[in-house]
């Protein structure tokens, strides 16, 4: 274990939500998603994933995942920005996705939130919605690339994660930055990506507070990676040098998942 973080073995996240985590409308068992019909082009994206059960084969399987994320990460790069479009290719009404209808999605009261923080981070207070939103906003026309096999160019609005982590006083050498979701998603992200400019907390949607089934009151926009890296609701951030996984990591998605 590093040096640096014999004093955050335990990482304090909240126990639960401030709100009911909807129930899942899909088995997510990685081997009965895939066998329930997803295409093969999703699969060629999703190095990790497989279609049997042979322990030789899941082993086979999780190494080359592995090499995949070495691979990227050793080809990613700060400097190297996902394509940008003009604000008119923007859609309007962009597609929901989850593996919950948007119904259940949950309902994040503002005067209530609180943005937890821990691990490798100097100041912890938590913020409030009102203090996000006074943090220096940039807006971006991306592209949102999703496993499924779909894409979306959208018009986002936020602060960039890089300016915030420093603003709290995060350690930028450590290796990764996690996040807790209201829905009972979580998912992390290598430094790098985390300081990548384009990475962003998205406040607004086409300009518009970002809607509930969205993830008000932000989500992490990155259009470097695919879309299953983009967390919504998220009422936690924490920076550690243990890699935390993922919720569709831990299903057999590929960690790095770069575009």
């Amino acid at each position: 274990m590093p040096r640096n973080e014999k004093k955050n073995r335990t990482i304090p996240l909240p126990d639960k939500p401030a709100t009911e985590r909807p129930r899942l409308l899909v088995d997510v068992d990685r081997r009965k998603f895939v066998r329930n019909g997803m295409s093969l082009g999703a699969l060629t994206l999703l190095t990790g994933c497989d279609i049997s059960d042979n322990d030789v084969v899941q082993q086979m399987f999780a190494r080359v995942s592995r090499w995949n994320n070495f691979v990227q990460e050793e080809l990613f790069s700060e400097t190297k920005l996902a394509p940008e479009y003009p604000e008119s290719m923007a859609v309007k009404d962009f597609r929901y996705n989850a593996w919950y209808q948007a119904a259940l999605a949950p309902v994040i009261k503002a005067s209530a939130y609180k943005l937890e923080l821990a691990g490798l981070i100097a100041d912890k207070r938590p913020w409030g919605v009102q203090q996000l939103y006074a943090l220096p906003q940039k807006s971006q026309v991306t592209r949102h690339i999703c496993v499924e096999g779909w894409s979306m160019i959208g018009k986002w609005t936020g602060t960039p994660l890089k300016v915030f982590l420093n603003r709290i006083g995060a350690d930028t050498t450590a290796k990764y930055v996690g996040f807790v979701c209201a829905d009972g998603y979580y998912e992390s992200i290598d430094m790098p990506t985390a300081l990548q400019p384009q990475t962003i907390m998205a406040f607004k949607l086409s300009d518009d507070l970002l809607p509930t089934k969205y993830g008000f009151p932000f989500k992490i926009r990155i259009p470097t990676k695919l879309g299953f890296k983009n967390p919504k609701f998220v009422t936690a951030i924490y920076v550690t040098n243990r890699n935390p996984g993922g919720f569709w990591v831990d299903r057999g998605y590929n960690w790095f998942s770069g575009i």
